[in-house]
């Protein structure tokens, strides 16, 4: 078990879970898990860290297959710009490895922000807090469990 699933349990929020033989050598650990899974990567999720200008920490949750614009998080949050998070300070924050951060049961609540290509999907697929380890969920369920926004931060 993962924060991420305990959360999930504690909550008795509807999801499941799915395990993949993890590949050290991947290129893209959020591809891997769509190959793996046989999945559809505009459905699968990676978590990302940013760090704004006043150095508060934000989640961002886009598909795997594209990018986070850091502008468009920086217009989401508020902030006048964001760049990527220090990795040991993504890490510090979250209590989870990188490749493996979900974002789900962090250490600290941080703010969150999923980007509205998740909603039409009737469930989407993020780490569920460990490399080879997803959790598939509702956009609804994931934003109610993260406190997170939905806003159009992901690139092609």
């Amino acid at each position: 078990m993962t924060p991420a699933l305990d959360l999930l349990k504690k909550f008795r929020a509807e999801h499941r879970i799915h395990s993949y033989e993890h590949d050290p050598k991947a290129a893209s650990y959020g591809l891997e898990a769509a190959e793996k899974l046989n999945l559809e990567p505009a459905r699968v999720f990676k978590t990302l860290l940013a760090s704004t200008e006043k150095g508060e920490l934000l989640v961002a949750v886009v598909p795997v297959a594209g990018s986070l614009d850091l502008k468009a998080l920086a217009h989401a949050a508020g902030a006048k710009k964001a760049e990527m998070a220090d990795p040991a300070a993504a890490q510090r924050a979250t209590g989870y490895l990188l490749g493996g951060i979900s974002p789900l049961g962090q250490k600290k609540r941080l703010r969150t922000f999923i980007d509205e290509s998740a909603q039409p999907f009737a469930t989407v697929f993020v780490s569920a807090g460990r490399r080879g380890l997803e959790v598939e969920l509702s956009a609804a369920v994931l934003a109610q469990h993260t406190s997170a926004t939905f806003a159009q931060i992901a690139r092609e």
